[in-house]
């Protein structure tokens, strides 16, 4: 762990390139943005209190595809596939997995595995994140969870806030994941249209 000679042998203070000081934690996450018909699939993070897409930590032995494709599945009751971001580079001697759409480097309020392994510093999240579409149809689909919303372009542009629960006022999406729903979007529909 480094740390600033200026500030005393304290945290190092954020760049940039890490948002948060250091010493903190960091953990490799996958997020999947879900594309249906014309609309992106949120959910209302209740323990951070913003709508997010589906998403969380890479387990041992995952690779990022695995692990999207696990959390949107896990979140979402929905087995998807990953949209590449761009095609494979020209060779076929070692697999290739498509690459994410971004990494974000997100500074987390509450994050449950830092909590478990007794971490109360900064927690930033390495953040993978891909746009995925349903396998074969909503076969599955999450009927129980009422804080999962379908939002379409002129949703998603119009930054609307959205009620997620009777009892909690409505709150617009985070620009990150509007803007980010607004690209799958239109990957997707490039995808669709054969481009």
């Amino acid at each position: 762990m480094s740390s600033d000679p200026s500030s005393g042998g304290g945290p190092t203070p954020p760049t940039p390139d890490s948002p948060l000081p250091t010493p903190a934690v960091r953990h490799l996450t996958a997020t999947g943005f879900l594309v249906w018909e014309e609309r992106v699939l949120l959910h209302w993070h209740r323990r951070n209190q913003l709508w997010l897409p589906m998403g969380g930590h890479i387990e041992a032995n995952e690779d990022p595809i695995e692990a999207v494709v696990r959390e949107v599945l896990e979140e979402s009751g929905v087995e998807a596939e990953v949209l590449a971001a761009a095609p494979p580079l020209p060779f076929a001697n070692i697999p290739q997995r498509p690459p994410p759409a971004t990494i974000l480097l997100a500074p987390v309020k509450s994050c449950g595995l830092a909590r478990r392994l007794g971490w109360e510093g900064p927690v930033e999240h390495i953040d993978l994140v891909y746009y995925t579409r349903p396998r074969a149809g909503l076969a599955g689909l999450r009927t129980d969870d009422p804080t999962m919303r379908w939002l379409d372009a002129a949703e998603l542009t119009a930054s609307r806030p959205v009620a997620p629960m009777a009892d909690v006022a409505p709150v617009a999406p985070p620009d990150d994941v509007r803007v980010l729903a607004l690209d799958a979007l239109r990957v997707a529909q490039g995808q669709a249209a054969g481009g």
